[in-house]
């Protein structure tokens, strides 16, 4: 059986999900372990990052080449049009999505965290017992601005990642207003990617995702609940519908293997 190496509230590895859900391809997630999981991944990958996906004696690292190796060795369903401009437009989009989206969506998630405690606290496990909720939430913004600041998500890089990911929404609903799909009249590669990439800016609902409760459907505000963009979010929607499966969960792996972590 395929098996997923992940981080199960990665972006990067909810487009690889969306794609194995697509191709209907039974596959086992394994959860890294961040730190010393990461170096059993190194051993078996050459890198430290997730997704990495291994097929038997195969392993393929970074989520473009695992959908380029998908297509190739399972070929049902395709992921790339045949038509010359369709698959240029997008190996075009599928690149926008993973560096723009990827990288601003990211940003925008964090200043969100940073800035609303009733985010903050939605973000935390059902269990999670009512004084500690309440020291989250009481957690003055100074401190987490100087905090935001050292990690690279100050106020500036937060407020330009908020204005890109607001441009990107608005073509990706100028592009969806009359199509079913980005590129072909079937779903390819780059509607995976801009679907699973933009899990930071609005987390979808139901058990695709193993998250806190409190976090499912919640997103980035202004971005997530702004009108302007429903015609994204209905179509996100209706791709987790139509192609994702629900309720994958993460299992032990070997013990040469990375180990596994409870999300929560």
């Amino acid at each position: 059986m395929l098996e997923l190496y992940q981080f199960e509230l990665s972006h990067y590895c909810e487009k690889i999900r969306f794609i194995l859900d697509y191709k209907g391809l039974a596959y086992r997630k394994v959860e890294v372990t961040p730190g010393i999981g990461q170096l059993d991944l190194f051993k078996m990958s050459g890198q430290r990052q997730v997704p990495v996906l291994k097929d038997g004696n195969e392993v393929i690292a970074d989520s473009t080449a695992i959908a380029q190796y998908l297509d190739q060795k399972y070929p049902d369903r395709p992921l790339y049009p045949t038509d010359s401009r369709q698959r240029a437009l997008c190996l075009i989009l599928e690149e926008w999505a993973d560096e723009s989206i990827g990288s601003n969506s990211r940003k925008a998630m964090l200043g969100a965290f940073s800035q609303n405690s009733s985010f903050r606290a939605a973000a935390l496990p059902s269990s999670t017992p009512a004084f500690l909720r309440t020291l989250v939430e009481s957690v003055p913004q100074e401190a987490i601005d100087v905090l935001g600041l050292g990690a690279g998500f100050g106020a500036d890089s937060v407020k330009a990642a908020r204005k890109a990911m607001a441009q990107n929404l608005e073509a990706l609903c100028l592009l969806l207003t009359a199509n079913d799909y980005l590129v072909a009249d079937h779903p390819t590669v780059a509607d995976f990617a801009v679907a699973g990439l933009s899990m930071y800016i609005k987390f979808p609902t139901g058990n695709y995702v193993d998250l806190p409760e409190g976090l499912k459907g919640k997103g980035v505000p202004g971005l997530a609940d702004n009108p302007s963009y429903e015609v994204f979010w209905a179509w996100r929607d209706r791709l987790y519908a139509d192609f994702r499966q629900a309720g994958q969960v993460s299992r032990p792996a070997s013990a040469s293997a990375p180990t596994p972590i409870n999300i929560d």
